[in-house]
C-alpha cells in the first residue's frame, strides 16, 4: 500500500468514524444510550469521537514508522545536483554573497 493511499484512508477514517459515533449516539443506536440524559449523550459522543480520531492518528503514525527506511531512495539526479551545489558554495565560504555570480 502506498503512502498516498494510507493518507487517504486515514483522512477518510478521521472524518467517518467520529460522524458515525455522533450519529449513533444522537439517534440512540448503541445499547444503554436510552438511559442517559441528552447532556450526557452529547458529552460521551464528543469524547468518543475525539478519542477515535486520536486512535486513527496513532495508527497512521505507527504505519509510517513501520514502513521500511530503504524503500524510498532519493532521485540520483537530485543528489548529484545537491552535491555539486554544496561544492560550489562550500568553496566560496570566505567570499561574501554579493561577490558570487548570480545563478538562474
Amino acid at each position: 500500500m502506498g503512502v498516498t493511499s494510507k493518507f487517504v484512508i486515514a483522512s477518510a477514517l478521521m472524518w467517518l468514524i467520529p460522524i458515525i459515533i455522533l450519529f449513533g449516539f444522537n439517534h440512540k443506536f448503541y445499547a444503554g444510550i436510552i438511559d442517559l440524559t441528552p447532556e450526557s449523550v452529547t458529552l460521551w459522543s464528543g469524547i468518543l469521537a475525539v478519542i477515535s480520531v486520536n486512535i486513527v492518528i496513532a495508527l497512521y503514525i505507527y504505519a509510517a514508522i513501520k514502513e521500511p527506511a530503504n524503500k524510498h531512495e532519493p532521485d540520483p539526479k537530485f543528489v548529484a545536483d545537491a552535491k555539486e551545489s554544496v561544492k560550489i558554495f562550500g568553496s566560496a565560504e570566505g567570499e561574501s554573497s554579493s561577490d558570487l555570480p548570480k545563478q538562474e
